[in-house]
């Protein structure tokens, strides 16, 4: 089992070696503003980049360029970064200890890639670095303006926010469709910032383009999954050696039923996901020479984090790992199952985002829990087959 397991990562390991971020029809724009067309591979990133990597065709050579020579760069229908010098507030938003008592933004000017939302009469801009988040507009041929968020900590050591970015979008840009009272409600969130801004060509009679639009894909799966459970189990006990009254029940197939949420992450293409799989799975096995029984059914609850490698357009590998609650119920060798959690590991194929197949490994699972002497080894192979509803 060992070895198998070890060959299913070494397989893993070297797909995910060869596999590539695929080079997607894209321009550079340079220092001098002129524009010329490549090939630009797409990370679909995270953070935004400081530097990209290029080439002419397919077949030649990849270069890398910074954001000392970019102007602006941009991959078809999917993303535009264009390079500023803004006043960006890195004070810390999310950890307490973090926060200070100025409610001021501390701005500091720096050159980067703001990544595009929005573009229209008025456009919407963000730059991600880590967990910070921060964004732009820009109305007109106007400068680029932070639009301002902060927390600090009050005279009574409270946590206040300065959401002088609402003020400023009122101020900028009023329209008559547009209430006051809508300004209210307008989180820090790009969801949010995004929807006004949308709302504000509109208003105007407009046109604009949602980059944000253009590249959503779904982000979450429902999956429906069946496959066969290849189990083994043994028991034991620290004191008591006796084979005759803690047996070894050998291996036994079994059925195994689920459904998988799946929520895809919205960076880097897609490849990272998070998975849910609530699953039924029995174990039935008397052992031999014995009259004693194991009869062990469960609600497994696997929660974890799946990456895909994508082969084409159709197809891709994927592997993924689980840790395990189990809602245990039966009783082995007379006494009543009381499940540890475990974990699980898996390697698979998906065809066209609707079918896939999948080996799945899980580790020892201890059915014995609340005992203190009484021990056993559960571990299950299973091929489980897939189809994603939505």
């Amino acid at each position: 089992m060992k070895i198998k397991i070890t060959t299913l990562i070494l397989l893993f390991m070297g797909l995910n070696t060869i596999s590539q971020i695929r080079f997607e029809k894209g321009y550079i724009i340079n220092n001098s503003n002129q524009k010329v067309e490549y090939l630009i591979k797409n990370w679909d990133w995270l953070n935004n980049p400081s530097e990209i990597t290029y080439k002419k065709t397919e077949i030649s050579e990849e270069k890398t360029a910074s954001i000392k020579t970019i102007r602006e760069f941009g991959i078809y229908n999917i993303s535009k970064y264009i390079k500023v010098s803004v006043n960006i507030d890195r004070s810390n938003n999310h950890l307490l200890s973090k926060i200070d008592y100025s409610k001021e933004p501390k701005f500091k000017e720096e050159v980067v890639f703001l990544k595009t939302l929005v573009e229209g009469k008025s456009n919407l801009y963000s730059y991600t670095d880590g967990n910070l988040i921060r964004f732009f507009f820009k109305k007109d041929n106007l400068k680029i303006e932070p639009l301002v968020f902060k927390r600090y900590k009050n005279s009574e050591n409270k946590i206040s926010t300065n959401n002088k970015y609402k003020q400023q979008l009122w101020l900028n840009l009023k329209c008559e469709n547009i209430t006051y009272n809508s300004f209210k409600h307008i989180d820090y969130k790009e969801a949010d910032l995004i929807l006004f801004f949308k709302n504000y060509s509109k208003c105007k009679n407009f046109k604009y383009i949602n980059f944000k639009k253009i590249n959503n894909k779904s982000l979450f799966n429902l999956n429906l999954r069946v496959g066969i459970n290849n189990a083994t189990l043994s028991t034991g006990n620290t004191i008591n050696k006796s084979k005759k009254r803690y047996p070894d029940f050998g291996n036994e197939l079994s059925l195994r039923l689920g459904v998988e949420a799946e929520i895809i992450l919205p960076f880097n293409k897609n490849k990272w996901s998070i998975i849910i799989e609530p699953t039924y799975q029995t174990f039935k096995s008397e052992a031999n020479n014995s009259n004693l029984l194991a009869d062990y059914n469960s609600i497994e609850l696997p929660i974890g984090i799946r990456h895909y490698i994508h082969l084409n357009n159709e197809s891709k590998f994927f592997a993924n790992g689980s840790f395990i609650i189990d809602y245990s119920n039966g009783k082995v060798i007379g006494l009543d199952v009381k499940s540890g959690f475990n974990l699980g590991f898996g390697v698979g194929y998906k065809k066209n985002d609707k079918y896939s197949v999948e080996l799945r490994y899980h580790t020892n699972r201890n059915l014995f829990y609340n005992y203190l002497n009484v021990y056993s080894n559960y571990k299950t192979m299973s091929l489980i087959f897939s189809y994603t509803l939505f």
